[in-house]
């Protein structure tokens, strides 16, 4: 992706504001990838930043990150070899079990995940597993409703992380559990639309582990100078296919050992 030159500082501006109208407007636009010419890596995560600075200036509150492109699968269809990253804020919390108002979505698609929540801040960028483990307080069941501000989900991976790495809304389910004695690779997914199922997956199924997912994510916040803090919500990445939904549907996520969460679209 870096054989192409960068844009400019007035190119990555205005994709970022074309995107923060069309997460405004509910009006989905064309790609920035062929729209700005937004196609390093470097360049998306400048349209990102732009973004997450006019949200935090509008005083919504950072609480967390995403990792998206977690599977092997979606990566090699993206031609990448790594995850991206997006941030969380306090405003796109849904309670366990509440209603999601489809008219602030654009075309919203839901994964089951599995929450990390930091006890203690990871400053370094050469953070270890060990700092991470200790690090995390607890794990909760997480639903992501994702969302793209690109028209019909026609993206390349700088329209993805340009987009927050499609990030829209968050639940977590309300029963923590210590990471001691888990391992991540076996827990179980069903995710349920509408009582019938829609996904099934594994925690392998997130580059191998999500607790790798975590560690890389540690690391790279830490280099991108928005180090993870204590208190910080991880949503680690997805078990298993993303799942459209719609006004009327109902959701039931089931973890092996992590518990349940749920949410409905109105």
């Amino acid at each position: 992706m870096s054989s192409h030159p960068s844009a400019g500082k007035e190119i990555i501006q205005a994709a970022a504001l074309a995107l923060r109208t069309a997460r405004a407007t509910q009006a989905a636009i064309a790609p920035v990838s062929s729209q700005f010419g937004i196609t390093r890596l470097a360049d998306a995560y400048a349209v990102q930043e732009i973004n997450t600075r006019a949200a935090l200036d509008q005083g919504r509150r950072l609480v967390g990150r995403k990792i998206g492109l977690t599977s092997t699968a979606v990566q090699q269809q993206l031609g990448v070899d790594q995850p991206d990253f997006g941030m969380l804020f306090a405003d796109m919390e849904i309670a366990d079990g509440g209603e999601i108002d489809c008219s602030r979505l654009i075309q919203p698609k839901a994964e089951g995940e599995i929450a990390f929540v930091l006890g203690r801040d990871l400053p370094h960028v050469d953070c270890t597993l060990a700092e991470l483990m200790s690090a995390v307080e607890y794990l909760l069941p997480a639903l992501e409703i994702v969302d793209s501000a690109i028209a019909d989900w026609k993206i390349s991976l700088a329209d993805t992380v340009a987009d927050n790495a499609s990030s829209a809304l968050y639940v977590l389910g309300k029963q923590p559990t210590r990471l001691a004695g888990l391992d991540l690779r076996l827990e179980g997914m069903l995710l349920e639309k509408n009582g019938a199922q829609a996904a099934i997956g594994v925690g392998a199924a997130c580059l191998g582990n999500p607790l790798d997912a975590c560690l890389w994510l540690a690391r790279t916040m830490a280099r991108a100078g928005r180090p993870l803090m204590a208190g910080d919500v991880l949503l680690s990445g997805a078990l298993g296919p993303m799942t459209p939904v719609m006004a009327g549907d109902r959701l039931q996520l089931r973890l092996t050992r992590l518990g349940e969460v749920g949410c409905r679209f109105v």
